[in-house]
């Protein structure tokens, strides 16, 4: 019977070493996002100089863009619709840790976006086992992309940072997501439109020495069903590849009087053909409307 003991305790005891560490991490990288809440947020006081933006939406903007873009606004936005500046999306899904392979674990996460300057931090908890997760941060901010994954937010999975394509591949991400956030993707926020048939469009979005253009689909309804972009940084083992990236909206409901998607799937264009990574669905949706 005493192995029996010795074994119970030593399991107690890494139990208890566990915990200490996931409540560790927990609060060291709470901190830590806070700290890059706190830089977005500056971002956004010190956006860059320009002409006054509208507050509001106005219907008359649209007559000169591509008839599935114009269809797209009247579908989802209401004439005088008071223009988004933040908004704070709690999503829920499972994540493709593999590159190649199946390997979808469930996470939850919380995103803030603002939109001028145009930025995002997505915090996210990827349960890998019930005491082991990983903790993500993606984020633009202020120009800068970056990526950190740490098991139980102490020990590093990866962290880069910085300009280059990954700014341009987190810029990305943040127009993709725009569906979230549509007054963003009007032409008086700073969005060009160029008809690609009819029933896609490509836009077209500058902030700082970035500008990036994304091919966007439209159903029936006039929604967005689907985004393209035939080049974005895709980390492979330690490198960087381009790739055609591509995602998909669906389950659109009315939020602040917007019809907005609230749920989507993200993939990769592999080689090996389509590789999905992301499936989410949204459980809040707050917004912050400019004054």
């Amino acid at each position: 019977m005493t192995w029996l003991l010795w074994t119970g305790l030593a399991v107690c005891l890494l139990g208890a070493v566990a915990a200490g560490l996931a409540a560790y991490g927990a609060s060291r990288w709470t901190a830590a996002s806070a700290a890059l809440t706190r830089e977005l947020e500056a971002a956004r006081v010190g956006a860059q100089p320009g002409p006054p933006r509208a507050t509001r939406y106005d219907a008359a903007e649209l007559a000169l863009l591509p008839a599935p873009v114009q269809r797209y606004f009247r579908a989802v936005l209401q004439d005088g619709q008071p223009i988004i500046a933040a908004a704070t999306i709690d999503i829920n899904g499972t994540f493709n840790l593999s590159a190649t392979g199946e390997q979808w674990k469930p996470f939850t996460s919380s995103q803030r976006v603002v939109v001028r300057r145009p930025g995002f931090l997505w915090n996210a908890r990827i349960s890998m086992l019930p005491v082991l997760p990983v903790r993500v941060v993606d984020s633009y901010i202020a120009g800068k992309g970056r990526l950190h994954a740490a098991i139980l937010g102490l020990f590093t999975m990866a962290d880069v940072s910085g300009g280059g394509e990954l700014a341009r591949g987190e810029f990305m991400r943040f127009f993709a997501e725009a569906a979230w956030y549509p007054t963003a993707l009007l032409p008086s926020q700073g969005v060009r439109w160029d008809a690609q048939g009819e029933r896609s469009a490509n836009a077209t979005i500058v902030d700082g020495p970035l500008t990036l253009t994304l091919l966007f689909r439209f159903g029936d309804a006039g929604l967005i069903d689907s985004f393209r972009a035939e080049a974005r940084g895709a980390g492979v083992g330690k490198e960087m590849v381009m790739l055609p990236w591509e995602g998909s909206w669906s389950n659109y409901q009315v939020r602040d009087g917007m019809t907005v998607p609230l749920s989507g799937e993200v993939g990769w264009m592999r080689p090996q053909g389509r590789r999905p990574y992301f499936i989410g669905t949204v459980t809040s949706l707050a917004y912050e409307f400019a004054p």
